[in-house]
């Protein structure tokens, strides 16, 4: 079911599937509400599953600059509008910072989190966080330079993902690039690009109650920035990392086996 949200300077658009408990997922780059439709025909017989479009994406409007701690109060406006209980979170590269924003300021809005290769630079050795912020102003140089789908690729390649070469399973949702998902691809990489560069929340933010997954994918470079931050944060946690199907994208590329994983860890 479709539903708007009138917030602080915005119209947020958000979708409800399925019933059970609340499971909010917060998806990075372009994705919007869509984009899951495969891992939310996976969950929703468990899970009362909620996708939104960021604000700046598709039916979400304006598209103004926001920063990360922006987008995680639009985020928990949603969980405020859909539920009075605590609810679960899937935090998808930068959705998992969005998702950790949360649990910094509001940690009552979520009862757990699962945080799947957080886009936090913070989290990384000086060294590491160096080599990521140059890979990601490189992206940021193509965009400038060659435009959004030059920059799209070069955005694949930083985070290790070969589309024309990676596994899937079979029978997945194939999406071209629509005029609104490069309206979408020039939001991300004119704006959200930017707020991940200069966002300052740090491992010391995050409370060690218990309520937060770490994972990373199984087939992810393991030298990734992404993937070391994933385990930057399972190290501040004291819990191992959890693996998942797939890449930084596996939620695409493996979506059943992805919600399988999704249940393991919140039923």
């Amino acid at each position: 079911m479709d539903h708007y949200l009138h917030v602080d300077g915005a119209r947020l658009y958000y979708q409800v599937t399925g019933s059970g408990p609340v499971l909010l997922i917060s998806q990075s780059g372009e994705g919007d509400a869509d984009r899951t439709v495969d891992l939310v025909g996976n969950l929703a017989d468990r899970f009362t599953v909620v996708t939104y479009d960021r604000r700046g994406l598709s039916r979400s409007g304006p598209a103004g600059a926001a920063s990360i701690r922006r987008h995680a109060e639009d985020a928990a406006a949603i969980l405020n509008e859909v539920t009075d209980a605590p609810a679960h979170l899937l935090g998808l590269s930068l959705g998992a910072v969005i998702g950790l924003h949360i649990m910094s300021v509001q940690p009552g809005l979520i009862a757990r989190l699962i945080a799947h290769e957080p886009i936090a630079l913070p989290f990384l050795t000086t060294a590491d966080a160096d080599a990521a912020r140059s890979s990601l102003l490189g992206v940021r140089r193509v965009h400038q330079q060659a435009g959004w789908r030059a920059a799209a690729a070069e955005v694949a390649t930083v985070l290790g993902i070969d589309p024309t070469r990676q596994e899937t399973e079979p029978g997945i949702t194939r999406f071209p690039f629509t005029d609104q998902r490069a309206a979408n691809f020039e939001y991300f990489l004119a704006n959200d690009l930017d707020a991940a560069l200069n966002d300052t929340l740090r491992l010391a933010d995050i409370p060690r109650d218990g309520r937060i997954v770490p994972a990373v994918g199984t087939t992810s470079p393991t030298d990734g920035f992404d993937y070391l931050a994933g385990l930057a944060l399972a190290d501040h946690l004291g819990v191992p990392v959890q693996r998942f199907p797939g890449g930084h994208n596996g939620n695409l590329t493996h979506p059943r086996a992805f919600a399988h994983r999704v249940r393991e860890l919140l039923c």
